[in-house]
């Protein structure tokens, strides 16, 4: 039983806070903007750089670096959106589908030209993990990554429950032109999406490249789960996002769980595939996700 939570259980629910977080960004745009940013895993790459060239160079911890990768996203969020996104608003929404397939390009690019093509870590050396007792053995760097992430989702949930800016942000998630009629400054809502998508897909990459490695397509591989944690869960849905991303997270290592034989239930290879695989039943079942999201 305890290898079970050692093995599956604990890796397959830090798994899923790293889609949820970057899941919920996605929800966001999609919900307030009415397109899905193809770009997010590339962000999510670049904060992860950022936030290994702060720990180098500060020499602090990679928490600690958390903020400044944070920011770093959010500037260069609101960068991009003014550059490439804003002029095509009032277009199709495919045109801005195409335009971040563009974007995720020249940040991929811009990473393998600032950092290098190699693989990279926070971390040297052997991390033994903490152990409870004597058998239940759990990495820090898990209970770092669970541990933020509830303090995230927490604050992102007072943030839109408690504040004049959540609220305006549901409502022109909700009818972006009657918001406008009401007095809503909707590109102020659009620049607060854009912090909150962009400093949530940051802590995704960070927390993914502390649990694994760091590489230039970290984020663009991360990207498929991410939007199946978002379908699943609704799209345009921040808290259907959220369980979303703890399904399609446990779903693909709990896969791997010798269930039946002594063998694992599918090859590990195959974990990506759960996910596509959830994402295409739940289209087919019941488009609208979980929680009831946005079709348009």
């Amino acid at each position: 039983m305890l290898e079970f939570v050692n093995f599956y259980l604990v890796p397959g629910l830090v798994l899923g806070c790293i889609y949820a977080l970057g899941a919920i960004g996605v929800s966001l745009l999609f919900g307030i903007l009415r397109f899905a940013h193809f770009a997010h895993g590339d962000l999510m790459t670049f904060a992860a750089y950022v936030t290994l060239s702060v720990v180098t160079g500060l020499g602090v911890s990679v928490v600690a670096a958390l903020p400044f990768a944070i920011c770093a996203a959010a500037v260069l969020a609101l960068g991009i959106d003014r550059a490439f996104y804003r002029p095509f608003r009032d277009k199709p929404a495919i045109i801005m589908v195409i335009a971040s397939f563009g974007v995720a390009l020249m940040l991929r690019s811009a990473v393998q030209f600032f950092w290098g093509p190699e693989i990279l870590s926070f971390q040297t050396g052997i991390q033994r993990p903490l152990v409870f007792f004597d058998a239940l053995r759990v990495a820090e760097r898990h209970i770092v990554i669970i541990g933020v992430t509830v303090l995230l989702v927490t604050g992102l949930h007072l943030f839109l429950t408690r504040t004049r800016m959540g609220k305006a942000m549901r409502a022109t998630s909700d009818d972006p032109d009657l918001a406008r009629v009401t007095g809503i400054d909707t590109e102020r809502v659009v620049r607060w999406t854009w912090v909150f998508g962009a400093g949530l897909a940051a802590a995704a990459g960070v927390f993914l490249g502390l649990d694994t490695q760091l590489t230039p397509n970290m984020g663009w591989d991360l990207l498929l789960p991410v939007f199946a944690a978002a379908v699943l869960g609704g799209i345009g849905r921040p808290y259907g996002a959220i369980a979303g991303g703890l399904v399609i997270g446990l779903a693909e290592e709990l896969s791997s769980y010798p269930w039946i034989t002594d063998a694992p239930l599918l090859s590990p290879g195959y974990k990506t595939a759960v996910a596509f695989a959830i994402m295409v039943a739940m289209l087919i079942w019941r488009p609208t996700g979980l929680f009831r999201g946005r079709v348009f």
